[in-house]
């Protein structure tokens, strides 16, 4: 085969082409990609800043830096980007062994639309995160959006599957740790003291000994169920903290207003831990991410988790995934069907086929009239339902597994994006992340079927030949009778 460079082979020559990511490269719509996610990564235009200066007519004032600018290095293709947040969620990698395990895989390069072997990094991990944050939500709702077109460009799922989906919620949980009151308290401390001290402030005391010697303790008596002692405990570390904010309040008077302005912001949060109670309500449980929501999914195992609730909508029939939303302040799963249905909608709307029925549990009742005309089937309908719909509600557990393979596989179980902004992107690219390996699955599936098939015709073919040549063998010629009567 030709190649523009004569010491490098291509990267179609050193790979099997039937190799399911191979095919589904030559499938995904790459040009549809690029020229809906280039609007978001267009330089911008600047609007400027006045600049006084002097000539022989007296002072002027000219504007600088407006229009749009080139400055930079050249931006990476967008198909490569692309490329490597499909393949994070799929294989459930971080960005470091994203780039690390891209430049040793041929396939996933020749994915990512390399020509040739590339042995480098394709980015640094930290341009990933970048990319991620420009597109926002409705970019990745876009990759979402062409996994399932690809599904059916494949023939792998019909259009008609789509009018039936099954719906439910779970939770992605943040990347905190348990929220005790001991470990909040002792971490508010911490981080006050150490951003008074980046500010030019000094406490007189800032109880650094005291502190974890309380934090010590108090796991100790929560461990030994003396409940009193860690009462107590708990008692003197609000004192710590509280005496502490007080005294930084005083002295931030003289700060610059940016600076005035950061520090309040996380002496507001440690005024929250401080004066939240056990049975408050709209508590804050972790100084870094104070969106975390407190949702009790009636587990024996965890009953608790710590994270933000998520809708996702799976086909009836195959299990692709055609919805993932996330829903802040912890709603009732009911108020969530409307806004879940209205997300598949538009990731549907070039198939040209919309949902008409949604299969929930019991946690979506009394909703009907919000989703019409999508019509809403639970098990608390059984006796108001046919022979058929009965039929589709027996396969509404079919999306638990999903979420499990979603959590478990395409790193649903823990969110590490910063605030709400980054909770909504992660869980559409998880659910992305999910497509991508189920449409592997099923051009393995398709491959093994033409594979069958064609083995099945040469059989028939060979079984067929044996016939017509033994049917020769054994049937007399008109010579042969002749000579045998004469």
């Amino acid at each position: 085969m030709a190649t523009d460079d004569f010491f490098r082979a291509r990267l179609d020559t050193m790979i099997d082409l039937r190799h399911p990511m191979a095919v589904l490269a030559r499938k995904m719509p790459w040009p549809e990609i690029e020229a809906a996610l280039a609007p978001a990564l267009a330089h911008r235009d600047r609007k400027g800043r006045l600049v006084e200066g002097a000539d022989l007519f007296g002072i002027t004032a000219q504007l600088a830096g407006g229009g749009l600018s080139n400055a930079g290095r050249p931006r990476l293709p967008i198909r490569l980007m692309v490329a490597l947040l499909y393949l994070k969620h799929a294989f459930d990698l971080s960005d470091e062994q994203l780039v690390a395990r891209w430049s040793e895989n041929v396939v996933w390069q020749f994915f990512s639309g390399m020509d040739y072997y590339q042995h480098k990094l394709p980015c640094d991990a930290t341009q990933i995160g970048r990319f991620r944050r420009v597109l926002g939500e409705a970019g990745v709702e876009q990759l979402l959006k062409t996994t399932i077109e690809a599904a059916v460009a494949i023939k792998a799922v019909k259009p008609e599957e789509f009018e039936r989906v099954i719906v439910d919620s779970t939770v992605q949980e943040k990347a905190i740790a348990h929220p005790t009151d001991s470990r909040l308290l002792e971490v508010a401390r911490e981080k006050i003291v150490r951003l008074a001290k980046r500010a030019g402030l000094k406490p007189k005391l800032t109880h650094e000994r005291e502190g974890k010697t309380l934090r010590r303790k108090a796991a100790g008596y929560a461990h030994a169920k003396q409940f009193k002692r860690l009462k107590r405990t708990l008692r003197r570390q609000r004192t710590i903290l509280g005496s502490l904010l007080r005294e930084v309040r005083r002295k931030m008077g003289g700060l610059a207003e940016h600076t005035r302005q950061q520090l309040n912001v996380w002496l507001e949060r440690a005024e929250r831990i401080h004066a939240q109670r056990p049975h408050d309500k709209n508590k804050l449980y972790a100084l870094h991410a104070p969106e975390a929501e407190c949702i009790s999914k009636g587990k024996a195992r965890k009953p608790y988790e710590f994270g933000v609730k998520v809708s996702l909508a799976v086909t009836h029939k195959q299990g692709l995934m055609v919805g993932a939303r996330s829903f802040t302040g912890n709603p009732y799963d009911g108020h969530t069907l409307a806004a879940q249905l209205e997300q598949t909608n538009t990731l549907l709307q070039d198939i040209g086929t919309k949902p008409t029925t949604a299969i929930v549990d019991l946690g979506y009742r009394g909703v009907d009239a919000d989703c019409a005309p999508v019509q809403v089937i639970h098990r608390g309908k059984y006796k108001s339902l046919t022979a058929t719909q009965r039929t589709w509600l027996k396969r509404r557990q079919a999306i638990e597994p999903a979420i499990g393979h979603a959590k478990a596989d395409h790193r649903m179980d823990r969110c590490w994006l910063k605030g709400s902004e980054g909770d909504a992107p992660h869980a559409v690219l998880c659910a992305a992340g999910f497509n991508i390996r189920w449409l592997l699955r099923a051009i393995a599936r398709q491959a093994a079927k033409a594979i069958s098939l064609a083995l099945s015709l040469v059989t028939l073919y060979a079984g067929f030949a044996v016939l017509v040549v033994a049917r020769t063998l054994t049937t007399p010629t008109a010579g042969s009778a002749i000579g045998c009567d004469a």
